[in-house]
C-alpha cells in the first residue's frame, strides 16, 4: 500500500510514544544549558555511578540541525513502520536500544568520552521495522534490513560523512549506530519469540 497522509498510523497506540520522544528531545534542547551537565552520556561519570546517563543522554543534541535530523528520522520511521508500534513494544524497543547502545559504547568504545543524540536508538528502531516488514511478508523489509547493515559496515570501515559531522558540529558516533542496531536486533528477536508463543 502506498504511503499517503490518510493511511499514516495516527492512533494513540501507534503514535503517542513517538510524540513523547520528540517532545522530550525538544525540551532537552530548549533547556540544554541547564540539563546537559546532569544528563549527557559521559563515560567517566557513568563509571562513577551516574547510570541514568546511559538513558538520558540520547535525548540531548549538539545543535538544532542535529535535533532536526533526528526528529525527521524519528517521524519517517513512524510513517513507515508505526502500524507495528504499540505502547508496550515501542517503549521496550526504545529502552532496549538506548541501554544496549550505551552499554556497547561504555564497554567497547571507551574512547568515546561523551555522546548525545537519538541516532543510535533510531538504528534500533529501524531494525525492528525492517524485521516486522519481513515477518509481514513485505519484501522491502529485506532491502531495509540488509541496507542498514551495509550502511553500518561502511561507517565502521570508512568512517562517517564529513558533511554530517560539520552539520551537527560534532564527530558522528558511528559505534552508537552499530550498538543501537544490535539493541534493536536483540529486542526484535525476543519480541518475535514472545508473540510466537502467545
Amino acid at each position: 500500500m502506498p504511503l499517503t497522509f490518510k493511511n499514516l498510523p495516527f492512533s494513540k497506540q501507534h503514535s503517542l510514544l513517538v510524540i513523547c520522544v520528540a517532545f522530550l528531545a525538544i525540551v532537552a534542547f530548549l533547556f540544554n544549558d541547564a540539563l546537559s551537565n546532569l544528563l549527557v552520556y559521559q563515560h567517566k561519570l557513568i563509571s562513577q555511578g551516574e547510570l541514568w546517563r546511559t538513558f538520558t543522554g540520547h535525548f540531548l543534541h549538539t545543535n538544532g540541525i542535529h535535533l532536526l535530523l533526528n526528529l525527521a528520522a524519528l517521524i519517517l520511521l513512524w510513517a513507515l513502520h508505526g502500524h507495528f508500534y504499540s505502547l508496550k513494544n515501542y517503549s521496550m524497543l526504545f529502552i532496549s536500544s538506548a541501554l544496549i547502545c550505551s552499554a556497547g559504547l561504555y564497554f567497547f568504545s571507551p574512547d568515546i568520552g561523551q555522546y548525545v543524540g537519538l541516532s543510535g536508538v533510531l538504528h534500533g528502531i529501524f531494525i525492528f521495522g525492517a524485521i516486522m516488514d519481513i515477518r509481514d511478508k513485505d519484501k522491502t523489509g529485506y532491502l531495509l534490513f540488509v541496507g542498514v547493515w551495509l550502511k553500518i559496515a561502511h561507517e565502521q570501515f570508512y568512517g562517517a560523512s564529513e558533511e554530517v559531522s560539520a552539520l551537527i558540529d560534532a564527530s558522528v558516533a558511528i559505534d552508537a549506530h552499530l550498538w543501537g542496531a544490535v539493541g534493536g536486533l536483540f529486542f526484535s528477536c525476543c519480541y518475535l519469540l514472545v508473540i510466537k508463543n502467545h
